[in-house]
């Protein structure tokens, strides 16, 4: 018994070193991220398709430059749950690009246009390309950025977090770096080709150049063309691309719990009707 209460103790203090240390420190390492107001935040969230359409013309005048989205298919354009656009519309966008399609007779590769089964294609023919026009830089795919970047919230941020069900930390990263590049401290060296940016998770120094401008892409909808407005638009659509299920995993997620809180009434009511008469 004593050894099975030491044991438990020991517990105890190994789940409080963690829960008090590890997060604190966690929360220590990465910049201050401002949260941000999403439509898809939320268990009842969805994407605001108007925003999602703005943010992919973000990304396809100024972020495609650069950046792949090797899982995105022009496909996707037109499904339920993304920007939706028309079929049509989505066409036009494949066409727009040359893709591979295959070899001829002597064995050379052979470019067409792009149909809707097609992936986005790659600004660069592989790494070594990318890297030698980036100043050894490798500009990162988009397909799962808004899932793999994220700053630590901390306790007791984290724990809040899971009653709140946030879990949109990474567009609020993409947003916060995107809107952060400021002009260095007397301070601070930079190299050359690297620029001052206080949100950027892995220090202060980034090799991007500032990609976003005041007017710099133009809306037709009255939207605001400003960095701000085009740094959220484009983070809303990276996150539908990193989890173009959402709006559906939302909704199947409210249908398992009615049922299961359904399943468990009709438990205890049955369990109340086969043991009323039985002394406990």
């Amino acid at each position: 018994m004593n050894t099975m209460i030491k044991s438990a103790r020991a517990a105890l203090v190994a789940l409080a070193a963690v829960t008090f240390t590890g997060p604190a420190l966690a929360a220590g390492k990465g910049p201050e991220i401002e949260r941000q107001d999403w439509s898809f935040a939320g268990p009842f969230g969805s994407y605001d398709r108007a925003q999602l359409q703005r943010g992919f013309k973000v990304f396809k005048e100024v972020c495609a430059s650069c950046h792949g989205a090797e899982y995105l298919a022009f496909r996707n354009l037109a499904q339920p749950g993304g920007p939706e656009f028309t079929e049509d519309q989505a066409k036009v966008i494949a066409a727009e690009y040359m893709v591979p399609k295959g070899v001829d007779e002597w064995g050379d590769p052979v470019e067409g246009p792009a149909v809707l089964a097609d992936r986005w294609p790659s600004p660069f023919p592989n790494e070594t390309a990318a890297r030698a026009s980036n100043n050894g830089a490798y500009p990162v795919d988009f397909s799962t950025l808004a899932k793999a970047r994220a700053v630590a919230s901390g306790f007791p941020g984290f724990v809040f977090d899971i009653f709140t069900q946030y879990q949109e930390q990474g567009p609020d990263y993409i947003y916060n770096l995107l809107t952060g590049y400021e002009d260095p401290p007397e301070d601070v060296n930079l190299l050359p080709g690297q620029y001052y940016n206080p949100k950027f998770i892995s220090g202060n120094a980034i090799s991007m150049a500032p990609p976003l401008f005041e007017e710099a892409v133009e809306y037709t909808d009255g939207t605001p063309m400003t960095v701000e407005q085009y740094a959220k638009d484009v983070s809303a659509f990276m996150m539908w691309v990193a989890e173009p299920k959402l709006e559906e995993r939302k909704s199947m997620g409210f249908r398992v719990m009615i049922f299961l809180i359904v399943f468990a009434s009709l438990l205890y009511f049955t369990k109340k009707s086969l043991w009323r008469d039985v002394e406990h």
